[in-house]
C-alpha cells in the first residue's frame, strides 16, 4: 500500500525527472532522482515473507451488557528464520488496537491482552489481525491479514420470570379451543351417529339407553404456541434506551419459554430469531438494531413475518411508547379470535400499569424489574 505521502513523492519525483530531461534543467533532476531513489529504498523494507501464526481468543465469548470481557492475541513465528519487529493492527468493533510485536525467533511466541468494551448490546467482531510492515518515512507499507475474525456476543440484560412465562402459557401439552372435532382429547358432548363417523368413538352405554347410536364430540386441542413480535422502527421509540428495554423484555420472556419447552417464534422487522435454545435466542437479540422500517404500517410488518408461522395461542407485541394504540389493535387482528393477545409498551421511567382494549391486554413497563409482577397480574 502506498500512503498519501508516498503518492506525492512519486508524483513529484516523476514530474521533476521528466521535466528535467525535457527542459534540460539539472536542478529538476537533482530533485526528482533522489525522491525516486528514496522511494526505491523504502520498497526494500517490504521485501520478505512473514511466517506468523496468529490466534485470537475472546473470554468469555458471550457476556451480558456491562460485564468484563477480555481478548487475547498470540503471535507465533512458525518459520525457520527470525522475524523482525512488526506492528499488528486488530480491529475490535468500531476501533482498532495496535500492538508492537518484537522480533521473534523460530518457534517463539508473543502474547497481547486487551479489554473489550461491553457497555452496549451488540455483536463485537475482533479481527482479522493485520501485520503492517513499512519504511520509517511512512511512504510504503505492506499489510497482511492473519487469522479469522471472532465474534463476541453482548447479550441484553434480562430478568428472571415465574414458571410458565409468568402464567402466559400454562399447558405445555395443549389447551382446548372452541373448535369442535370428532377426534381429540378434551371431551365436549354427545351427538347422534352419522354415516362415516368413527365407530371407536361410539358411546355404547348411552346408545343402549337411548336406542340409537351416540358418538363423542371433542374440543380441538391446540398445542401451546407463543409468538413475540418486536418493532425495530425508530419512529416507535422515544430513545435508544427505550428500545434496549424492549429488547430486554423480549429476551426475558423468550428464554423463559424456551427453557420450559413451549413452542415459540420470535420475530423482529429485520429477522426471524432462532429460538431452539436460550443461547441462540440471546445471540440473535444481540444483532437487533433500531432504524427506519421498510414496512408502511406496523400491521404490514406483522402480516409479512407471521404469514408462515403456526397460529399462536398467545401473541405478545412489544414496542416503544410512540407506537399508537391503533397499531397494536390492528396487529392483534392478525391472530385467531381465541388467541390471547398482549401488547407490551416500553416507556422509560413510566409507572407500570395494565389496561384492556377490547380483548387485548396492554401493559406499560418503565423498568425491566417491573416485568415479572406485571406479567403475573396479566396472567392472573
Amino acid at each position: 500500500m502506498v500512503s498519501i505521502a508516498g503518492w506525492i513523492v512519486l508524483a513529484v519525483g516523476v514530474t521533476a525527472v521528466v521535466a528535467g530531461l525535457a527542459l534540460g534543467w539539472e536542478e529538476l533532476l537533482f530533485i526528482g532522482v533522489p525522491l525516486l531513489a528514496g522511494l526505491a529504498v523504502c520498497a526494500v523494507f517490504l521485501i520478505g515473507r512473514s511466517t506468523y501464526e496468529v490466534g485470537i481468543e475472546l473470554k468469555p465469548p458471550r457476556v451480558v451488557v456491562g460485564a468484563r470481557a477480555m481478548g487475547r492475541m498470540v503471535v507465533t513465528n512458525n518459520g525457520e528464520k527470525p522475524l523482525l519487529p512488526v506492528t499488528f493492527q486488530l480491529p475490535v468493533g468500531a476501533g482498532v488496537a495496535e500492538f508492537a510485536i518484537p522480533g521473534l525467533k523460530p518457534g517463539e511466541e508473543h502474547e497481547e491482552l486487551f479489554a473489550v468494551p461491553t457497555n452496549r448490546r451488540a455483536v463485537i467482531v475482533a479481527g482479522p489481525a493485520r501485520s503492517v510492515r513499512g519504511d520509517q518515512l511512512g511512504l510504503l507499507r505492506r499489510v497482511v491479514q492473519w487469522a479469522d475474525p471472532v465474534d463476541l456476543f453482548v447479550h441484553p440484560v434480562t430478568t428472571p420470570l415465574a414458571a410458565s412465562a409468568a402464567g402466559l402459557v400454562r399447558d405445555l401439552e395443549g389447551q382446548p379451543s372452541k373448535k369442535i372435532t370428532s377426534n381429540d382429547l378434551a371431551f365436549h358432548a354427545l351427538r347422534a351417529y352419522e354415516p362415516g363417523d368413527d365407530r371407536r368413538y361410539v358411546h355404547w352405554r348411552t346408545s343402549a339407553r337411548t336406542g340409537q347410536l351416540m358418538v363423542r364430540q371433542f374440543e380441538e386441542t391446540r398445542r401451546s404456541q407463543l409468538t413475540i413480535l418486536l418493532s425495530e422502527n425508530v419512529e416507535h421509540y422515544a430513545s435508544e434506551d427505550e428500545f434496549e428495554l424492549a429488547v430486554s423484555m423480549v429476551a426475558s420472556i423468550g428464554q423463559q419459554v424456551v427453557r420450559e419447552g413451549t413452542k415459540i417464534a420470535v420475530v423482529a422487522e429485520s429477522r426471524l430469531l432462532r429460538s431452539h435454545t436460550p443461547g441462540a435466542l440471546l445471540d440473535d437479540t444481540s444483532r437487533l438494531t433500531l432504524g427506519p422500517s421498510k414496512y408502511r404500517t406496523a400491521r404490514d410488518f406483522g402480516r409479512a413475518l407471521t404469514r408462515r408461522l403456526p397460529p399462536p395461542s398467545v401473541a405478545v407485541i412489544v414496542s416503544g411508547s410512540r407506537m399508537q394504540l391503533a397499531d397494536h389493535r390492528a396487529m392483534s387482528l392478525l391472530f385467531p379470535a381465541d388467541a390471547t393477545v398482549i401488547a407490551i409498551t416500553a416507556s422509560i421511567d413510566s409507572t407500570p400499569k395494565m389496561s384492556r382494549v377490547s380483548e387485548m391486554q396492554v401493559l406499560t413497563i418503565g423498568e425491566l424489574s417491573d416485568l415479572p409482577h406485571v406479567l403475573a397480574r396479566a396472567a392472573g
